[in-house]
């Protein structure tokens, strides 16, 4: 089973407890489902009980009580612990990492985003500043990734080396008159008037004023540029452009990748399994600097993984192999389309 499939599955215990008179509720259209945190146990987790606590007018333990009742009956389910003030805590009966591993090479680059569109409009209007353009660019990827209609607006034109450096994009710009109310106003923290971005290139000058969050100023150096593992975005693509030569490497050896169980990777799949929440995070609190450290944290989690992937010498491809190669592309697939979603390339060679 599945993120994807066990977050329907709640959902789906959800409507059965409204349909049976057990809760009284309007059944949310999204249930966010995670590895367990701190106190928590088996392969996922997820807070719904807490959320519709309030609303039914029961307490979050008697909520998540009920809902346990209906997903042990639910098929690939072998456990349900309810844990602290109503945490859900589910354990699947095949290996969560090989379904994992599954759901992102179905999904591919769209992985975490949205099935369909919401319908929501959303207008983002940005000062005329270039961090404000950059970050309005991202934001409007990023919530368009969760099914949202976006439109972007500027104070005014944007600076034509501002599009053709670093790629920003607006609809309109002037007045933020739009056929949907201004949904947020785009004013990080600006780029120092002594410092020049456009002279570190599109990627690296995107990161670096989107790394940092809205409040933060950026730092607009030349450490942006250097390939060492001091450097944030060198890991995240350097960590991409692995997994591709890995899978080229594993093409020459005639083996290819199964997903299957990976337990020495447990801290890579908990953040691989996070991406879809992060992702609506993001959107959420139009923050793509959330994303940004997100992949750091992906690729820090899988660099020690890569060394093990192929086999050495004489040795032969076994099962472990393979799941391994598998984890690391469908790590390379999440990393390249975080990037994306930043306006950042991916190479396949560094």
């Amino acid at each position: 089973m599945t993120p994807v499939e066990l977050s329907r599955t709640v959902l789906r215990a959800v409507r059965r407890a409204v349909d049976g008179g057990e809760l009284s509720v309007s059944v949310p259209a999204r249930v966010v489902v995670a590895p367990p945190g701190p106190g928590g146990c088996g392969d996922y987790a997820t807070n719904i009980a807490l959320q519709l606590a309030r609303p039914a007018g029961q307490p979050p333990l008697r909520v998540a009580e009920l809902l346990r009742s209906h997903l042990l009956d639910a098929h690939g389910i072998t456990d349900v612990v309810v844990t602290g003030p109503g945490f859900i805590n589910i354990s699947l009966q095949t290996s969560a990492d090989a379904g994992l591993v599954e759901e992102i090479r179905r999904r591919g680059r769209r992985y975490g985003f949205a099935d369909a569109s919401t319908g929501q409009l959303s207008q983002l209007h940005a000062a005329h500043e270039l961090r404000a353009l950059v970050v309005a660019d991202a934001v409007g990827r990023i919530l368009r990734s969760q099914g949202a209609l976006v439109r972007t607006t500027c104070e005014a034109r944007p600076e034509p080396e501002w599009i053709d450096v670093l790629g920003v994009h607006v609809d309109a710009y002037g007045s933020p008159e739009a056929p949907a109310p201004l949904d947020v106003t785009i004013r990080p923290v600006p780029v120092p008037a002594a410092a020049d971005p456009l002279r570190l290139g599109r990627a690296a000058a995107r990161w670096a004023l989107l790394y940092p969050a809205g409040h933060d100023r950026p730092r607009i150096t030349d450490d942006h540029l250097v390939q060492r593992e001091g450097n944030p975005l060198f890991r995240v693509r350097y960590a991409h452009a692995r997994t591709r030569a890995l899978a080229r490497n594993a093409a020459d050896l005639h083996f290819t990748a199964e997903p299957g169980p990976t337990p020495e990777a447990g801290s890579l799949l908990a953040a691989l399994a996070d991406h879809p929440r992060i992702l609506g995070a993001a959107a959420a609190h139009r923050s793509p600097d959330r994303l940004a450290r997100h992949l750091v944290t992906v690729a820090d989690a899988v660099l020690p993984l890569l060394p093990s992937v192929l086999p050495r010498g004489e040795e032969k491809p076994s099962a472990a192999h393979r799941a391994r190669l598998a984890l690391a592309e469908a790590t390379g697939t999440v990393l390249a389309g975080g990037l994306s979603l930043l306006g950042i390339d991916a190479p396949d060679h560094l």
